[in-house]
């Protein structure tokens, strides 16, 4: 089944051809791609098009800190509002937007769940770092990012963000240093060497450390995507 989610209005109408989006068929930034989800009493599982994040990810990549104001006043009735920032209680700081609203479960310490992300570095005028879509199978495709929530492996920025997320949901977070990498061991680590050595010598740098820039440093910004869970 083919679904056309409008994410400015509730009645926007968009057409999938030529294109899935464009100025001249939808006034707000669409998503077109094939849905089917399987829930069971283990495992639910939402099976997408590859670039909906990427989609979504490209349409809001100049919102950082605050919308756009070409989508800053969307229809009180929308479907899936723009809304600001908010801060994630008892976070210590954790500031996340809802790009898109998921429709399945609510993951739980103990559960192995799939992402697809980017990771972006303030510090570097956002420079993206690291993205799952550049984690390819044999096959080519991307491969989620899997890891088991509660189990202390992943920044705690990223495991925050995703246990009040929904399967299907795409979240943009900005993760302060306290939440992100406080050593060179926490996943996720960027696979390239030339990115992991940048990463990590700009936001361990001891000059500017020394300087008091370590609260500025260690700022990361993530678009994340919750692809499915499995409960354990």
């Amino acid at each position: 089944m083919t679904i056309t989610k409008c994410f400015g209005s509730a009645t926007a109408t968009c057409v999938s051809a030529p294109h899935p989006y464009t100025k001249d068929n939808c006034k707000y930034p669409c998503n077109i791609f094939a849905t089917s989800s399987t829930i069971s009493s283990t495992t639910t599982n939402v099976t997408r098009r590859p670039l909906s994040l990427s989609l979504i990810s490209t349409a809001f990549s100049s919102l950082i800190f605050s919308p756009p104001p070409s989508y800053s006043s969307p229809s009180p009735s929308s479907k899936f509002p723009i809304s600001n920032f908010f801060e994630v209680p008892n976070s210590s700081g954790l500031k996340v937007l809802d790009l898109l609203v998921g429709s399945g479960e609510i993951p739980s310490d103990g559960d192995q769940v799939a992402i697809h992300y980017y990771g972006r570095l303030a510090a570097k005028q956002g420079w993206r770092f690291d993205s799952t879509y550049d984690h390819k199978d044999e096959n080519g495709d991307p491969n989620p990012f899997v890891f088991v929530l509660g189990a202390g492996k992943v920044i705690a920025g990223i495991d925050l963000a995703v246990r009040s997320m929904k399967v299907g949901g795409i979240r943009r977070v900005i993760i302060p240093p306290s939440l992100g990498y406080k050593d060179t061991s926490r996943e996720p680590i960027p696979p390239n060497f030339f990115d992991r050595q940048r990463l990590f010598t700009t936001i361990f740098n001891p000059t500017r450390l020394a300087n008091g820039e370590g609260s500025t440093l260690g700022t990361l910004i993530f678009d994340i995507e919750l692809v499915s869970l499995r409960s354990q």
